[in-house]
């Protein structure tokens, strides 16, 4: 194989990542019968896919005759950048981007023995097959030029992963505030419940009713002709006006608890430490009402085109606020 130039690398590593796009958009275009700009980045490449064609290539640079030793060193090569590379994005995201739980001999969700076939099969394609063209013309390129287009790519790439990373971590802190806002109002209804049991009672008399108001106010917007992005963020309007009422009734009820003192059958040791409690709801509820402040539209369709880009992402932390926000994005 010939000794390549560092600008040729990139190239390469470009090229590969958009056949990737193309393969990876198309399939599942054709699954959801609609177009699907599959990937991690908004622009039209996977790097996964340049970054494994390269180890692919690195990988069999000595054994280019040998188809078997080609599919072998080409497999393992690629297999260990799919894990690696699996394991660091769920580590850095707390999603998983892709999945094999469900598949055969898999090695924690990240790879299995039917994709590292594929890789093998890629490989020999690639080595034997693909690449040879491609080599050919990347070569023919004068080297003042392929720097030049190189540079232009790594700066528009360099672009795209910033926004795309933004992106990703926007989501995994707005996932992480739907989980944590869920656990706390569970954790502030039980407080409340422990002070006054008629106040529980109360409040989940409200909570069915406002409920239902919800589930009416969604039936109607349906009737309405929006389009997906205004049917979203209906949705997501809904919802935080439901879990806002949610929380100001606690806040207004620890606040009368808190004004009244508490019953007077309990000696005032307790009542002091119930009352330094109820402060602490009114502070946690005066909390949630920020975080529920700063998840605004904009965050929340940035989520909405990643996970559009990204329909195998899974997250065992973010299971139940990762499928709401999918049930949003997909009820018609």
């Amino acid at each position: 194989m010939h000794p390549y130039h560092l600008t040729q690398w990139i190239l390469f590593f470009f090229f590969y990542s958009f056949v990737g796009w193309l393969w990876e958009s198309g399939y599942v275009s054709v699954r959801k019968r609609q177009w699907v700009n599959r990937g991690f980045m908004y622009g039209p490449m996977l790097p996964l896919y340049g970054s494994g064609a390269l180890t692919v290539l690195i990988s069999t640079m000595g054994v280019r005759e040998n188809i078997l030793l080609i599919f072998l060193f080409g497999m393992m090569a690629a297999t260990l950048l799919e894990y690696v590379t699996g394991a660091v994005m769920e580590r850095i995201f707390r999603v998983r981007y892709w999945d094999y739980s469900n598949q055969k001999f898999n090695l924690n969700g990240y790879i299995c023995v039917s994709s590292s076939l594929c890789w093998g099969g890629f490989s020999v394609l690639l080595v034997r097959i693909v690449h040879v063209p491609v080599e050919t013309v990347v070569l023919k390129l004068p080297l003042i030029a392929a720097d030049g287009i190189a540079f232009g790519l790594v700066a528009v790439a360099a672009v795209d992963l910033t926004q795309s990373f933004n992106e990703a971590m926007d989501m995994k802190r707005i996932l992480t505030q739907l989980e944590e806002s869920k656990e706390q109002i569970r954790k502030l209804e039980e407080k409340i419940r422990s002070v006054s049991a008629e106040v529980m009672a109360d409040y989940r008399q409200r909570y069915e009713t406002a409920a239902e108001e919800y589930r009416k106010r969604a039936d109607e917007r349906k009737q309405e002709k929006l389009s997906r992005k205004e049917a979203f963020l209906e949705r997501i309007s809904l919802r935080r006006d439901e879990r806002r009422g949610q929380l100001l009734w606690l806040g207004e009820k620890a606040e009368q608890l808190i004004k009244e003192q508490l019953p007077s059958k309990i000696n005032e040791m307790i009542g002091k430490e119930r009352a330094k409690e109820l402060a602490e709801i009114r502070q946690n509820i005066t909390q949630e009402l920020q975080k529920l402040s700063s998840r605004t539209d904009r965050s929340y369709l940035r989520i909405a085109r990643h996970l559009r880009r990204n329909p195998t992402a899974v997250s065992e932390r973010f299971k139940e606020a990762l499928e709401e926000l999918r049930r949003f994005m997909d009820m018609k």
